[in-house]
């Protein structure tokens, strides 16, 4: 990632403080041995890893008042300072920009909404450099200094340039995003794909966490894909890894915008469906809610179409579950307000492509809304912060 330099650094001057961190982060407070067992290093490792972290006020460590009475002094725990440092999370949408001023135990502080009415990247950065502003106040309110922001956004990401190569809901082609907003917010930045950074919260915070391998599933406006793969989020040599929008489904269906057909996303993303409700009742409905009410009122034909949808999902995550099997797939997006509707067809065209003990895969099924996915991209800012190899 090129940004400007950083006003603070994180003391990892080795992978195992780096690994000791976020360990406890995960899964802390924690007790020296529990650390050392989770992050596969010796006691004596941990105590040398632990050490800089405390100097410099990132760890903590006391009694576990919580603990039942027991003979003995109770076992102290080393637990992460969540208010040693803030970090921006910024999750821009086709309509909507979402900021939160998140600690580093990735706690949301504080949230704030500003519609999107201009897509042009001056103007969106613009927007963000305001809302950047503002919870930079917030900061100094608390008295805690913000040290990177995170901004998350859909389409082909490259993480490591800070470019986004191509956003279809924002029309971005190119747009060095990074690098634009260091200059603005003048803060260390971090870009990356939107369903990505989510993933990167749910591995640390949320439903993915102590797992190796899962996957977390998103369905909406697009068809997206976040995978962990023996610990480390994927994104591929292209940075594309993940993409089951795109996995064809039915080579007869309707035309995606990539240009294939029968594409997951062009038949069980938010516009093929209503783009799909409009054609088959002649019901002329504007959005996502109208079609939702439509089918929730027991329209037949609106009801198939979500039942498709669905089939065309499971058929994606079967795909997902039969190249890398992971322990859990997550779904989440604003598409599981329609949930009620497609539940059993991805269950059953899940069960019916999956292979072999694949199909024993966790389905979990995760609502979260948009300020979860502004906390991924603080999630990514502070991965960021604290590991040199992202």
């Amino acid at each position: 990632m090129r940004s400007i330099p950083r006003t603070e650094s994180f003391p990892a001057h080795t992978p195992a403080v780096s690994q000791v961190f976020t360990t406890v982060l995960s899964h802390g407070p924690l007790t020296r041995l529990e650390v050392a067992r989770r992050a596969g290093l010796s006691a004596a490792a941990v105590t040398k890893a632990v050490r800089p972290l405390m100097e410099a006020g990132y760890l903590a460590e006391g009694a576990d008042q919580d603990a039942p009475p027991a003979l003995g002094r109770p076992a102290n725990l080393v637990r992460v300072d969540g208010g040693r440092a803030l970090f921006i999370g910024v999750k821009v949408t086709g309509d909507e920009i979402i900021a939160v001023l998140a600690d580093l135990c990735c706690r949301i502080r504080v949230a704030r909404h500003v519609p999107l009415t201009d897509h042009d990247p001056k103007a969106v950065l613009s927007s963000i450099a305001d809302l950047a502003q503002e919870l930079r106040i917030e900061a100094d309110d608390l008295g805690i200094r913000v040290l990177g922001l995170g901004l998350a956004v859909s389409g082909d990401v490259d993480r490591a340039e800070g470019v986004v190569r191509y956003s279809p809901f924002l029309d971005w082609r190119d747009v060095r995003l990074a690098e634009l907003a260091s200059m603005t917010t003048g803060l260390p930045v971090t870009v990356d794909n939107d369903v990505r950074a989510l993933t990167v919260a749910e591995q640390w915070f949320g439903a993915g966490a102590g797992l190796t391998d899962f996957a977390v599933v998103t369905v909406g406006a697009g068809i997206g894909c976040g995978l962990v793969v023996h610990g480390r989020v994927v994104a591929g040599a292209h940075g594309v890894a993940g993409e089951i929008g795109h996995v064809v489904v039915d080579p007869a269906g309707p035309l995606c915008h990539c240009g294939n057909r029968g594409c997951v996303e062009a038949i069980a993303g938010d516009a093929a469906i209503v783009a799909r409700v409009r054609e088959v009742t002649g019901v002329q409905v504007t959005d996502t809610a109208e079609a939702l009410a439509l089918a929730h009122r027991g329209d037949a034909g609106a009801r198939e179409v979500y039942a498709r949808a669905g089939e065309a999902i499971g058929r994606g995550i079967a795909t997902v579950v039969n190249l890398f099997g992971p322990e859990r797939v997550i779904i989440s997006g604003e598409g599981l307000a329609a949930y009620d509707l497609f539940a059993e067809q991805i269950r059953d065209s899940f069960t019916a492509a999956a292979f072999g003990s694949a199909a024993g895969c966790d389905v979990h099924t995760r609502p979260l809304p948009f300020d979860e996915w502004a906390r991924g991209a603080a999630a990514t800012a502070i991965q960021s912060f604290i590991r040199s190899d992202t």
